[in-house]
């Protein structure tokens, strides 16, 4: 893998990443046209997945400080509405993972399986993630101040499902608490929150694929530089997204996304079938 093939997986990693277009669906389609494979692939999407937590980080940090503020606050954890935001909103992290985590520890292999067929599947996601978009863009609002335990369960179901190469993650969360209709703003916020715990582990767990393969298969035809331009590219262009995503949720405007799905899935099935 060449520096500039790994900027531009970075760039399009840091973008897709948040914009609700799906960065796995980008990263395959953009691994099969390089012709990337194998183990080096897999230690570049770990170190992009990486830089977009912490481009994460880097832009809600305010959000994460007023959580632990809250967190470490006195209250009455005598129940769920006598705690304080900060702490509800935890909570609610903490339950929307609980369909992620299910689908890790027992079916990570059938979905691994799922990943590696091609470009059909991505197309026929990036569809459906359109239809999501459109649908959420369409629904009437009823903007809820704030999240509840129910809704964060079913968020966390949209984010199990978009493990799926094609469906945006962002895009299926974000559509999927909007369809409740909770606010647009609190959101976004939270399905960039909500990812941060489950990206973190699934790194943890390619990490450990990676050193079982043995470290120089996993660097073999990638370069440390070559590393190191994705992780910045990914990391700079997280940023951006990530602030520019928020904004353009709470202005409403994912039809247009929802069109750019429906493009980029239809030209990724004909080209899969030609």
């Amino acid at each position: 893998m060449s520096w500039l093939e790994a900027l531009i997986l970075g760039i399009v990693q840091g973008l897709t990443e948040f914009l609700p277009v799906s960065s796995s669906g980008h990263l395959t389609i953009l691994s099969y046209l390089f012709g990337l494979e194998g183990e080096s692939n897999l230690t570049m999407i770990v170190v992009l997945h990486v830089a977009t937590v912490l481009s994460t980080l880097t832009i809600l940090w305010k959000e994460v400080v007023w959580i632990f503020k809250d967190l470490f606050t006195k209250q009455s954890w005598k129940s769920y509405d006598g705690l304080n935001e900060g702490t509800r909103f935890a909570i609610n992290i903490l339950i929307s993972m609980i369909p992620i985590a299910i689908v890790g520890f027992f079916f990570k292999d059938a979905v691994e399986e799922i990943f590696g067929s091609g470009l059909l599947i991505v197309g026929i996601m990036l569809l459906v993630t359109a239809a999501l978009l459109a649908f959420s863009y369409y629904a009437k609002p009823r903007q809820r101040e704030e999240i509840s335990p129910l809704h964060a369960f079913i968020i966390g179901i949209g984010q199990a499902v978009a493990v799926l190469p094609g469906l945006s993650r962002s895009g299926t969360t974000i559509a999927t608490g909007l369809l409740l209709g909770n606010k647009k703003e609190r959101m976004a916020q939270f399905s960039f929150l909500m990812v941060i715990p489950p990206v973190l582990g699934e790194a943890l767990l390619d990490v450990k694929d990676i050193a079982e393969q043995g470290f120089s298969t996993a660097m073999d035809g990638i370069s440390p530089v070559a590393l190191l331009v994705g992780f910045i590219a990914a990391f700079v262009t997280g940023c951006l997204a990530c602030k520019w995503m928020i904004n353009i949720v709470k202005k409403g405007k994912l039809i247009w996304f929802a069109v750019y799905c429906l493009i980029v899935g239809l030209l990724a099935i004909i080209f899969s079938l030609a």
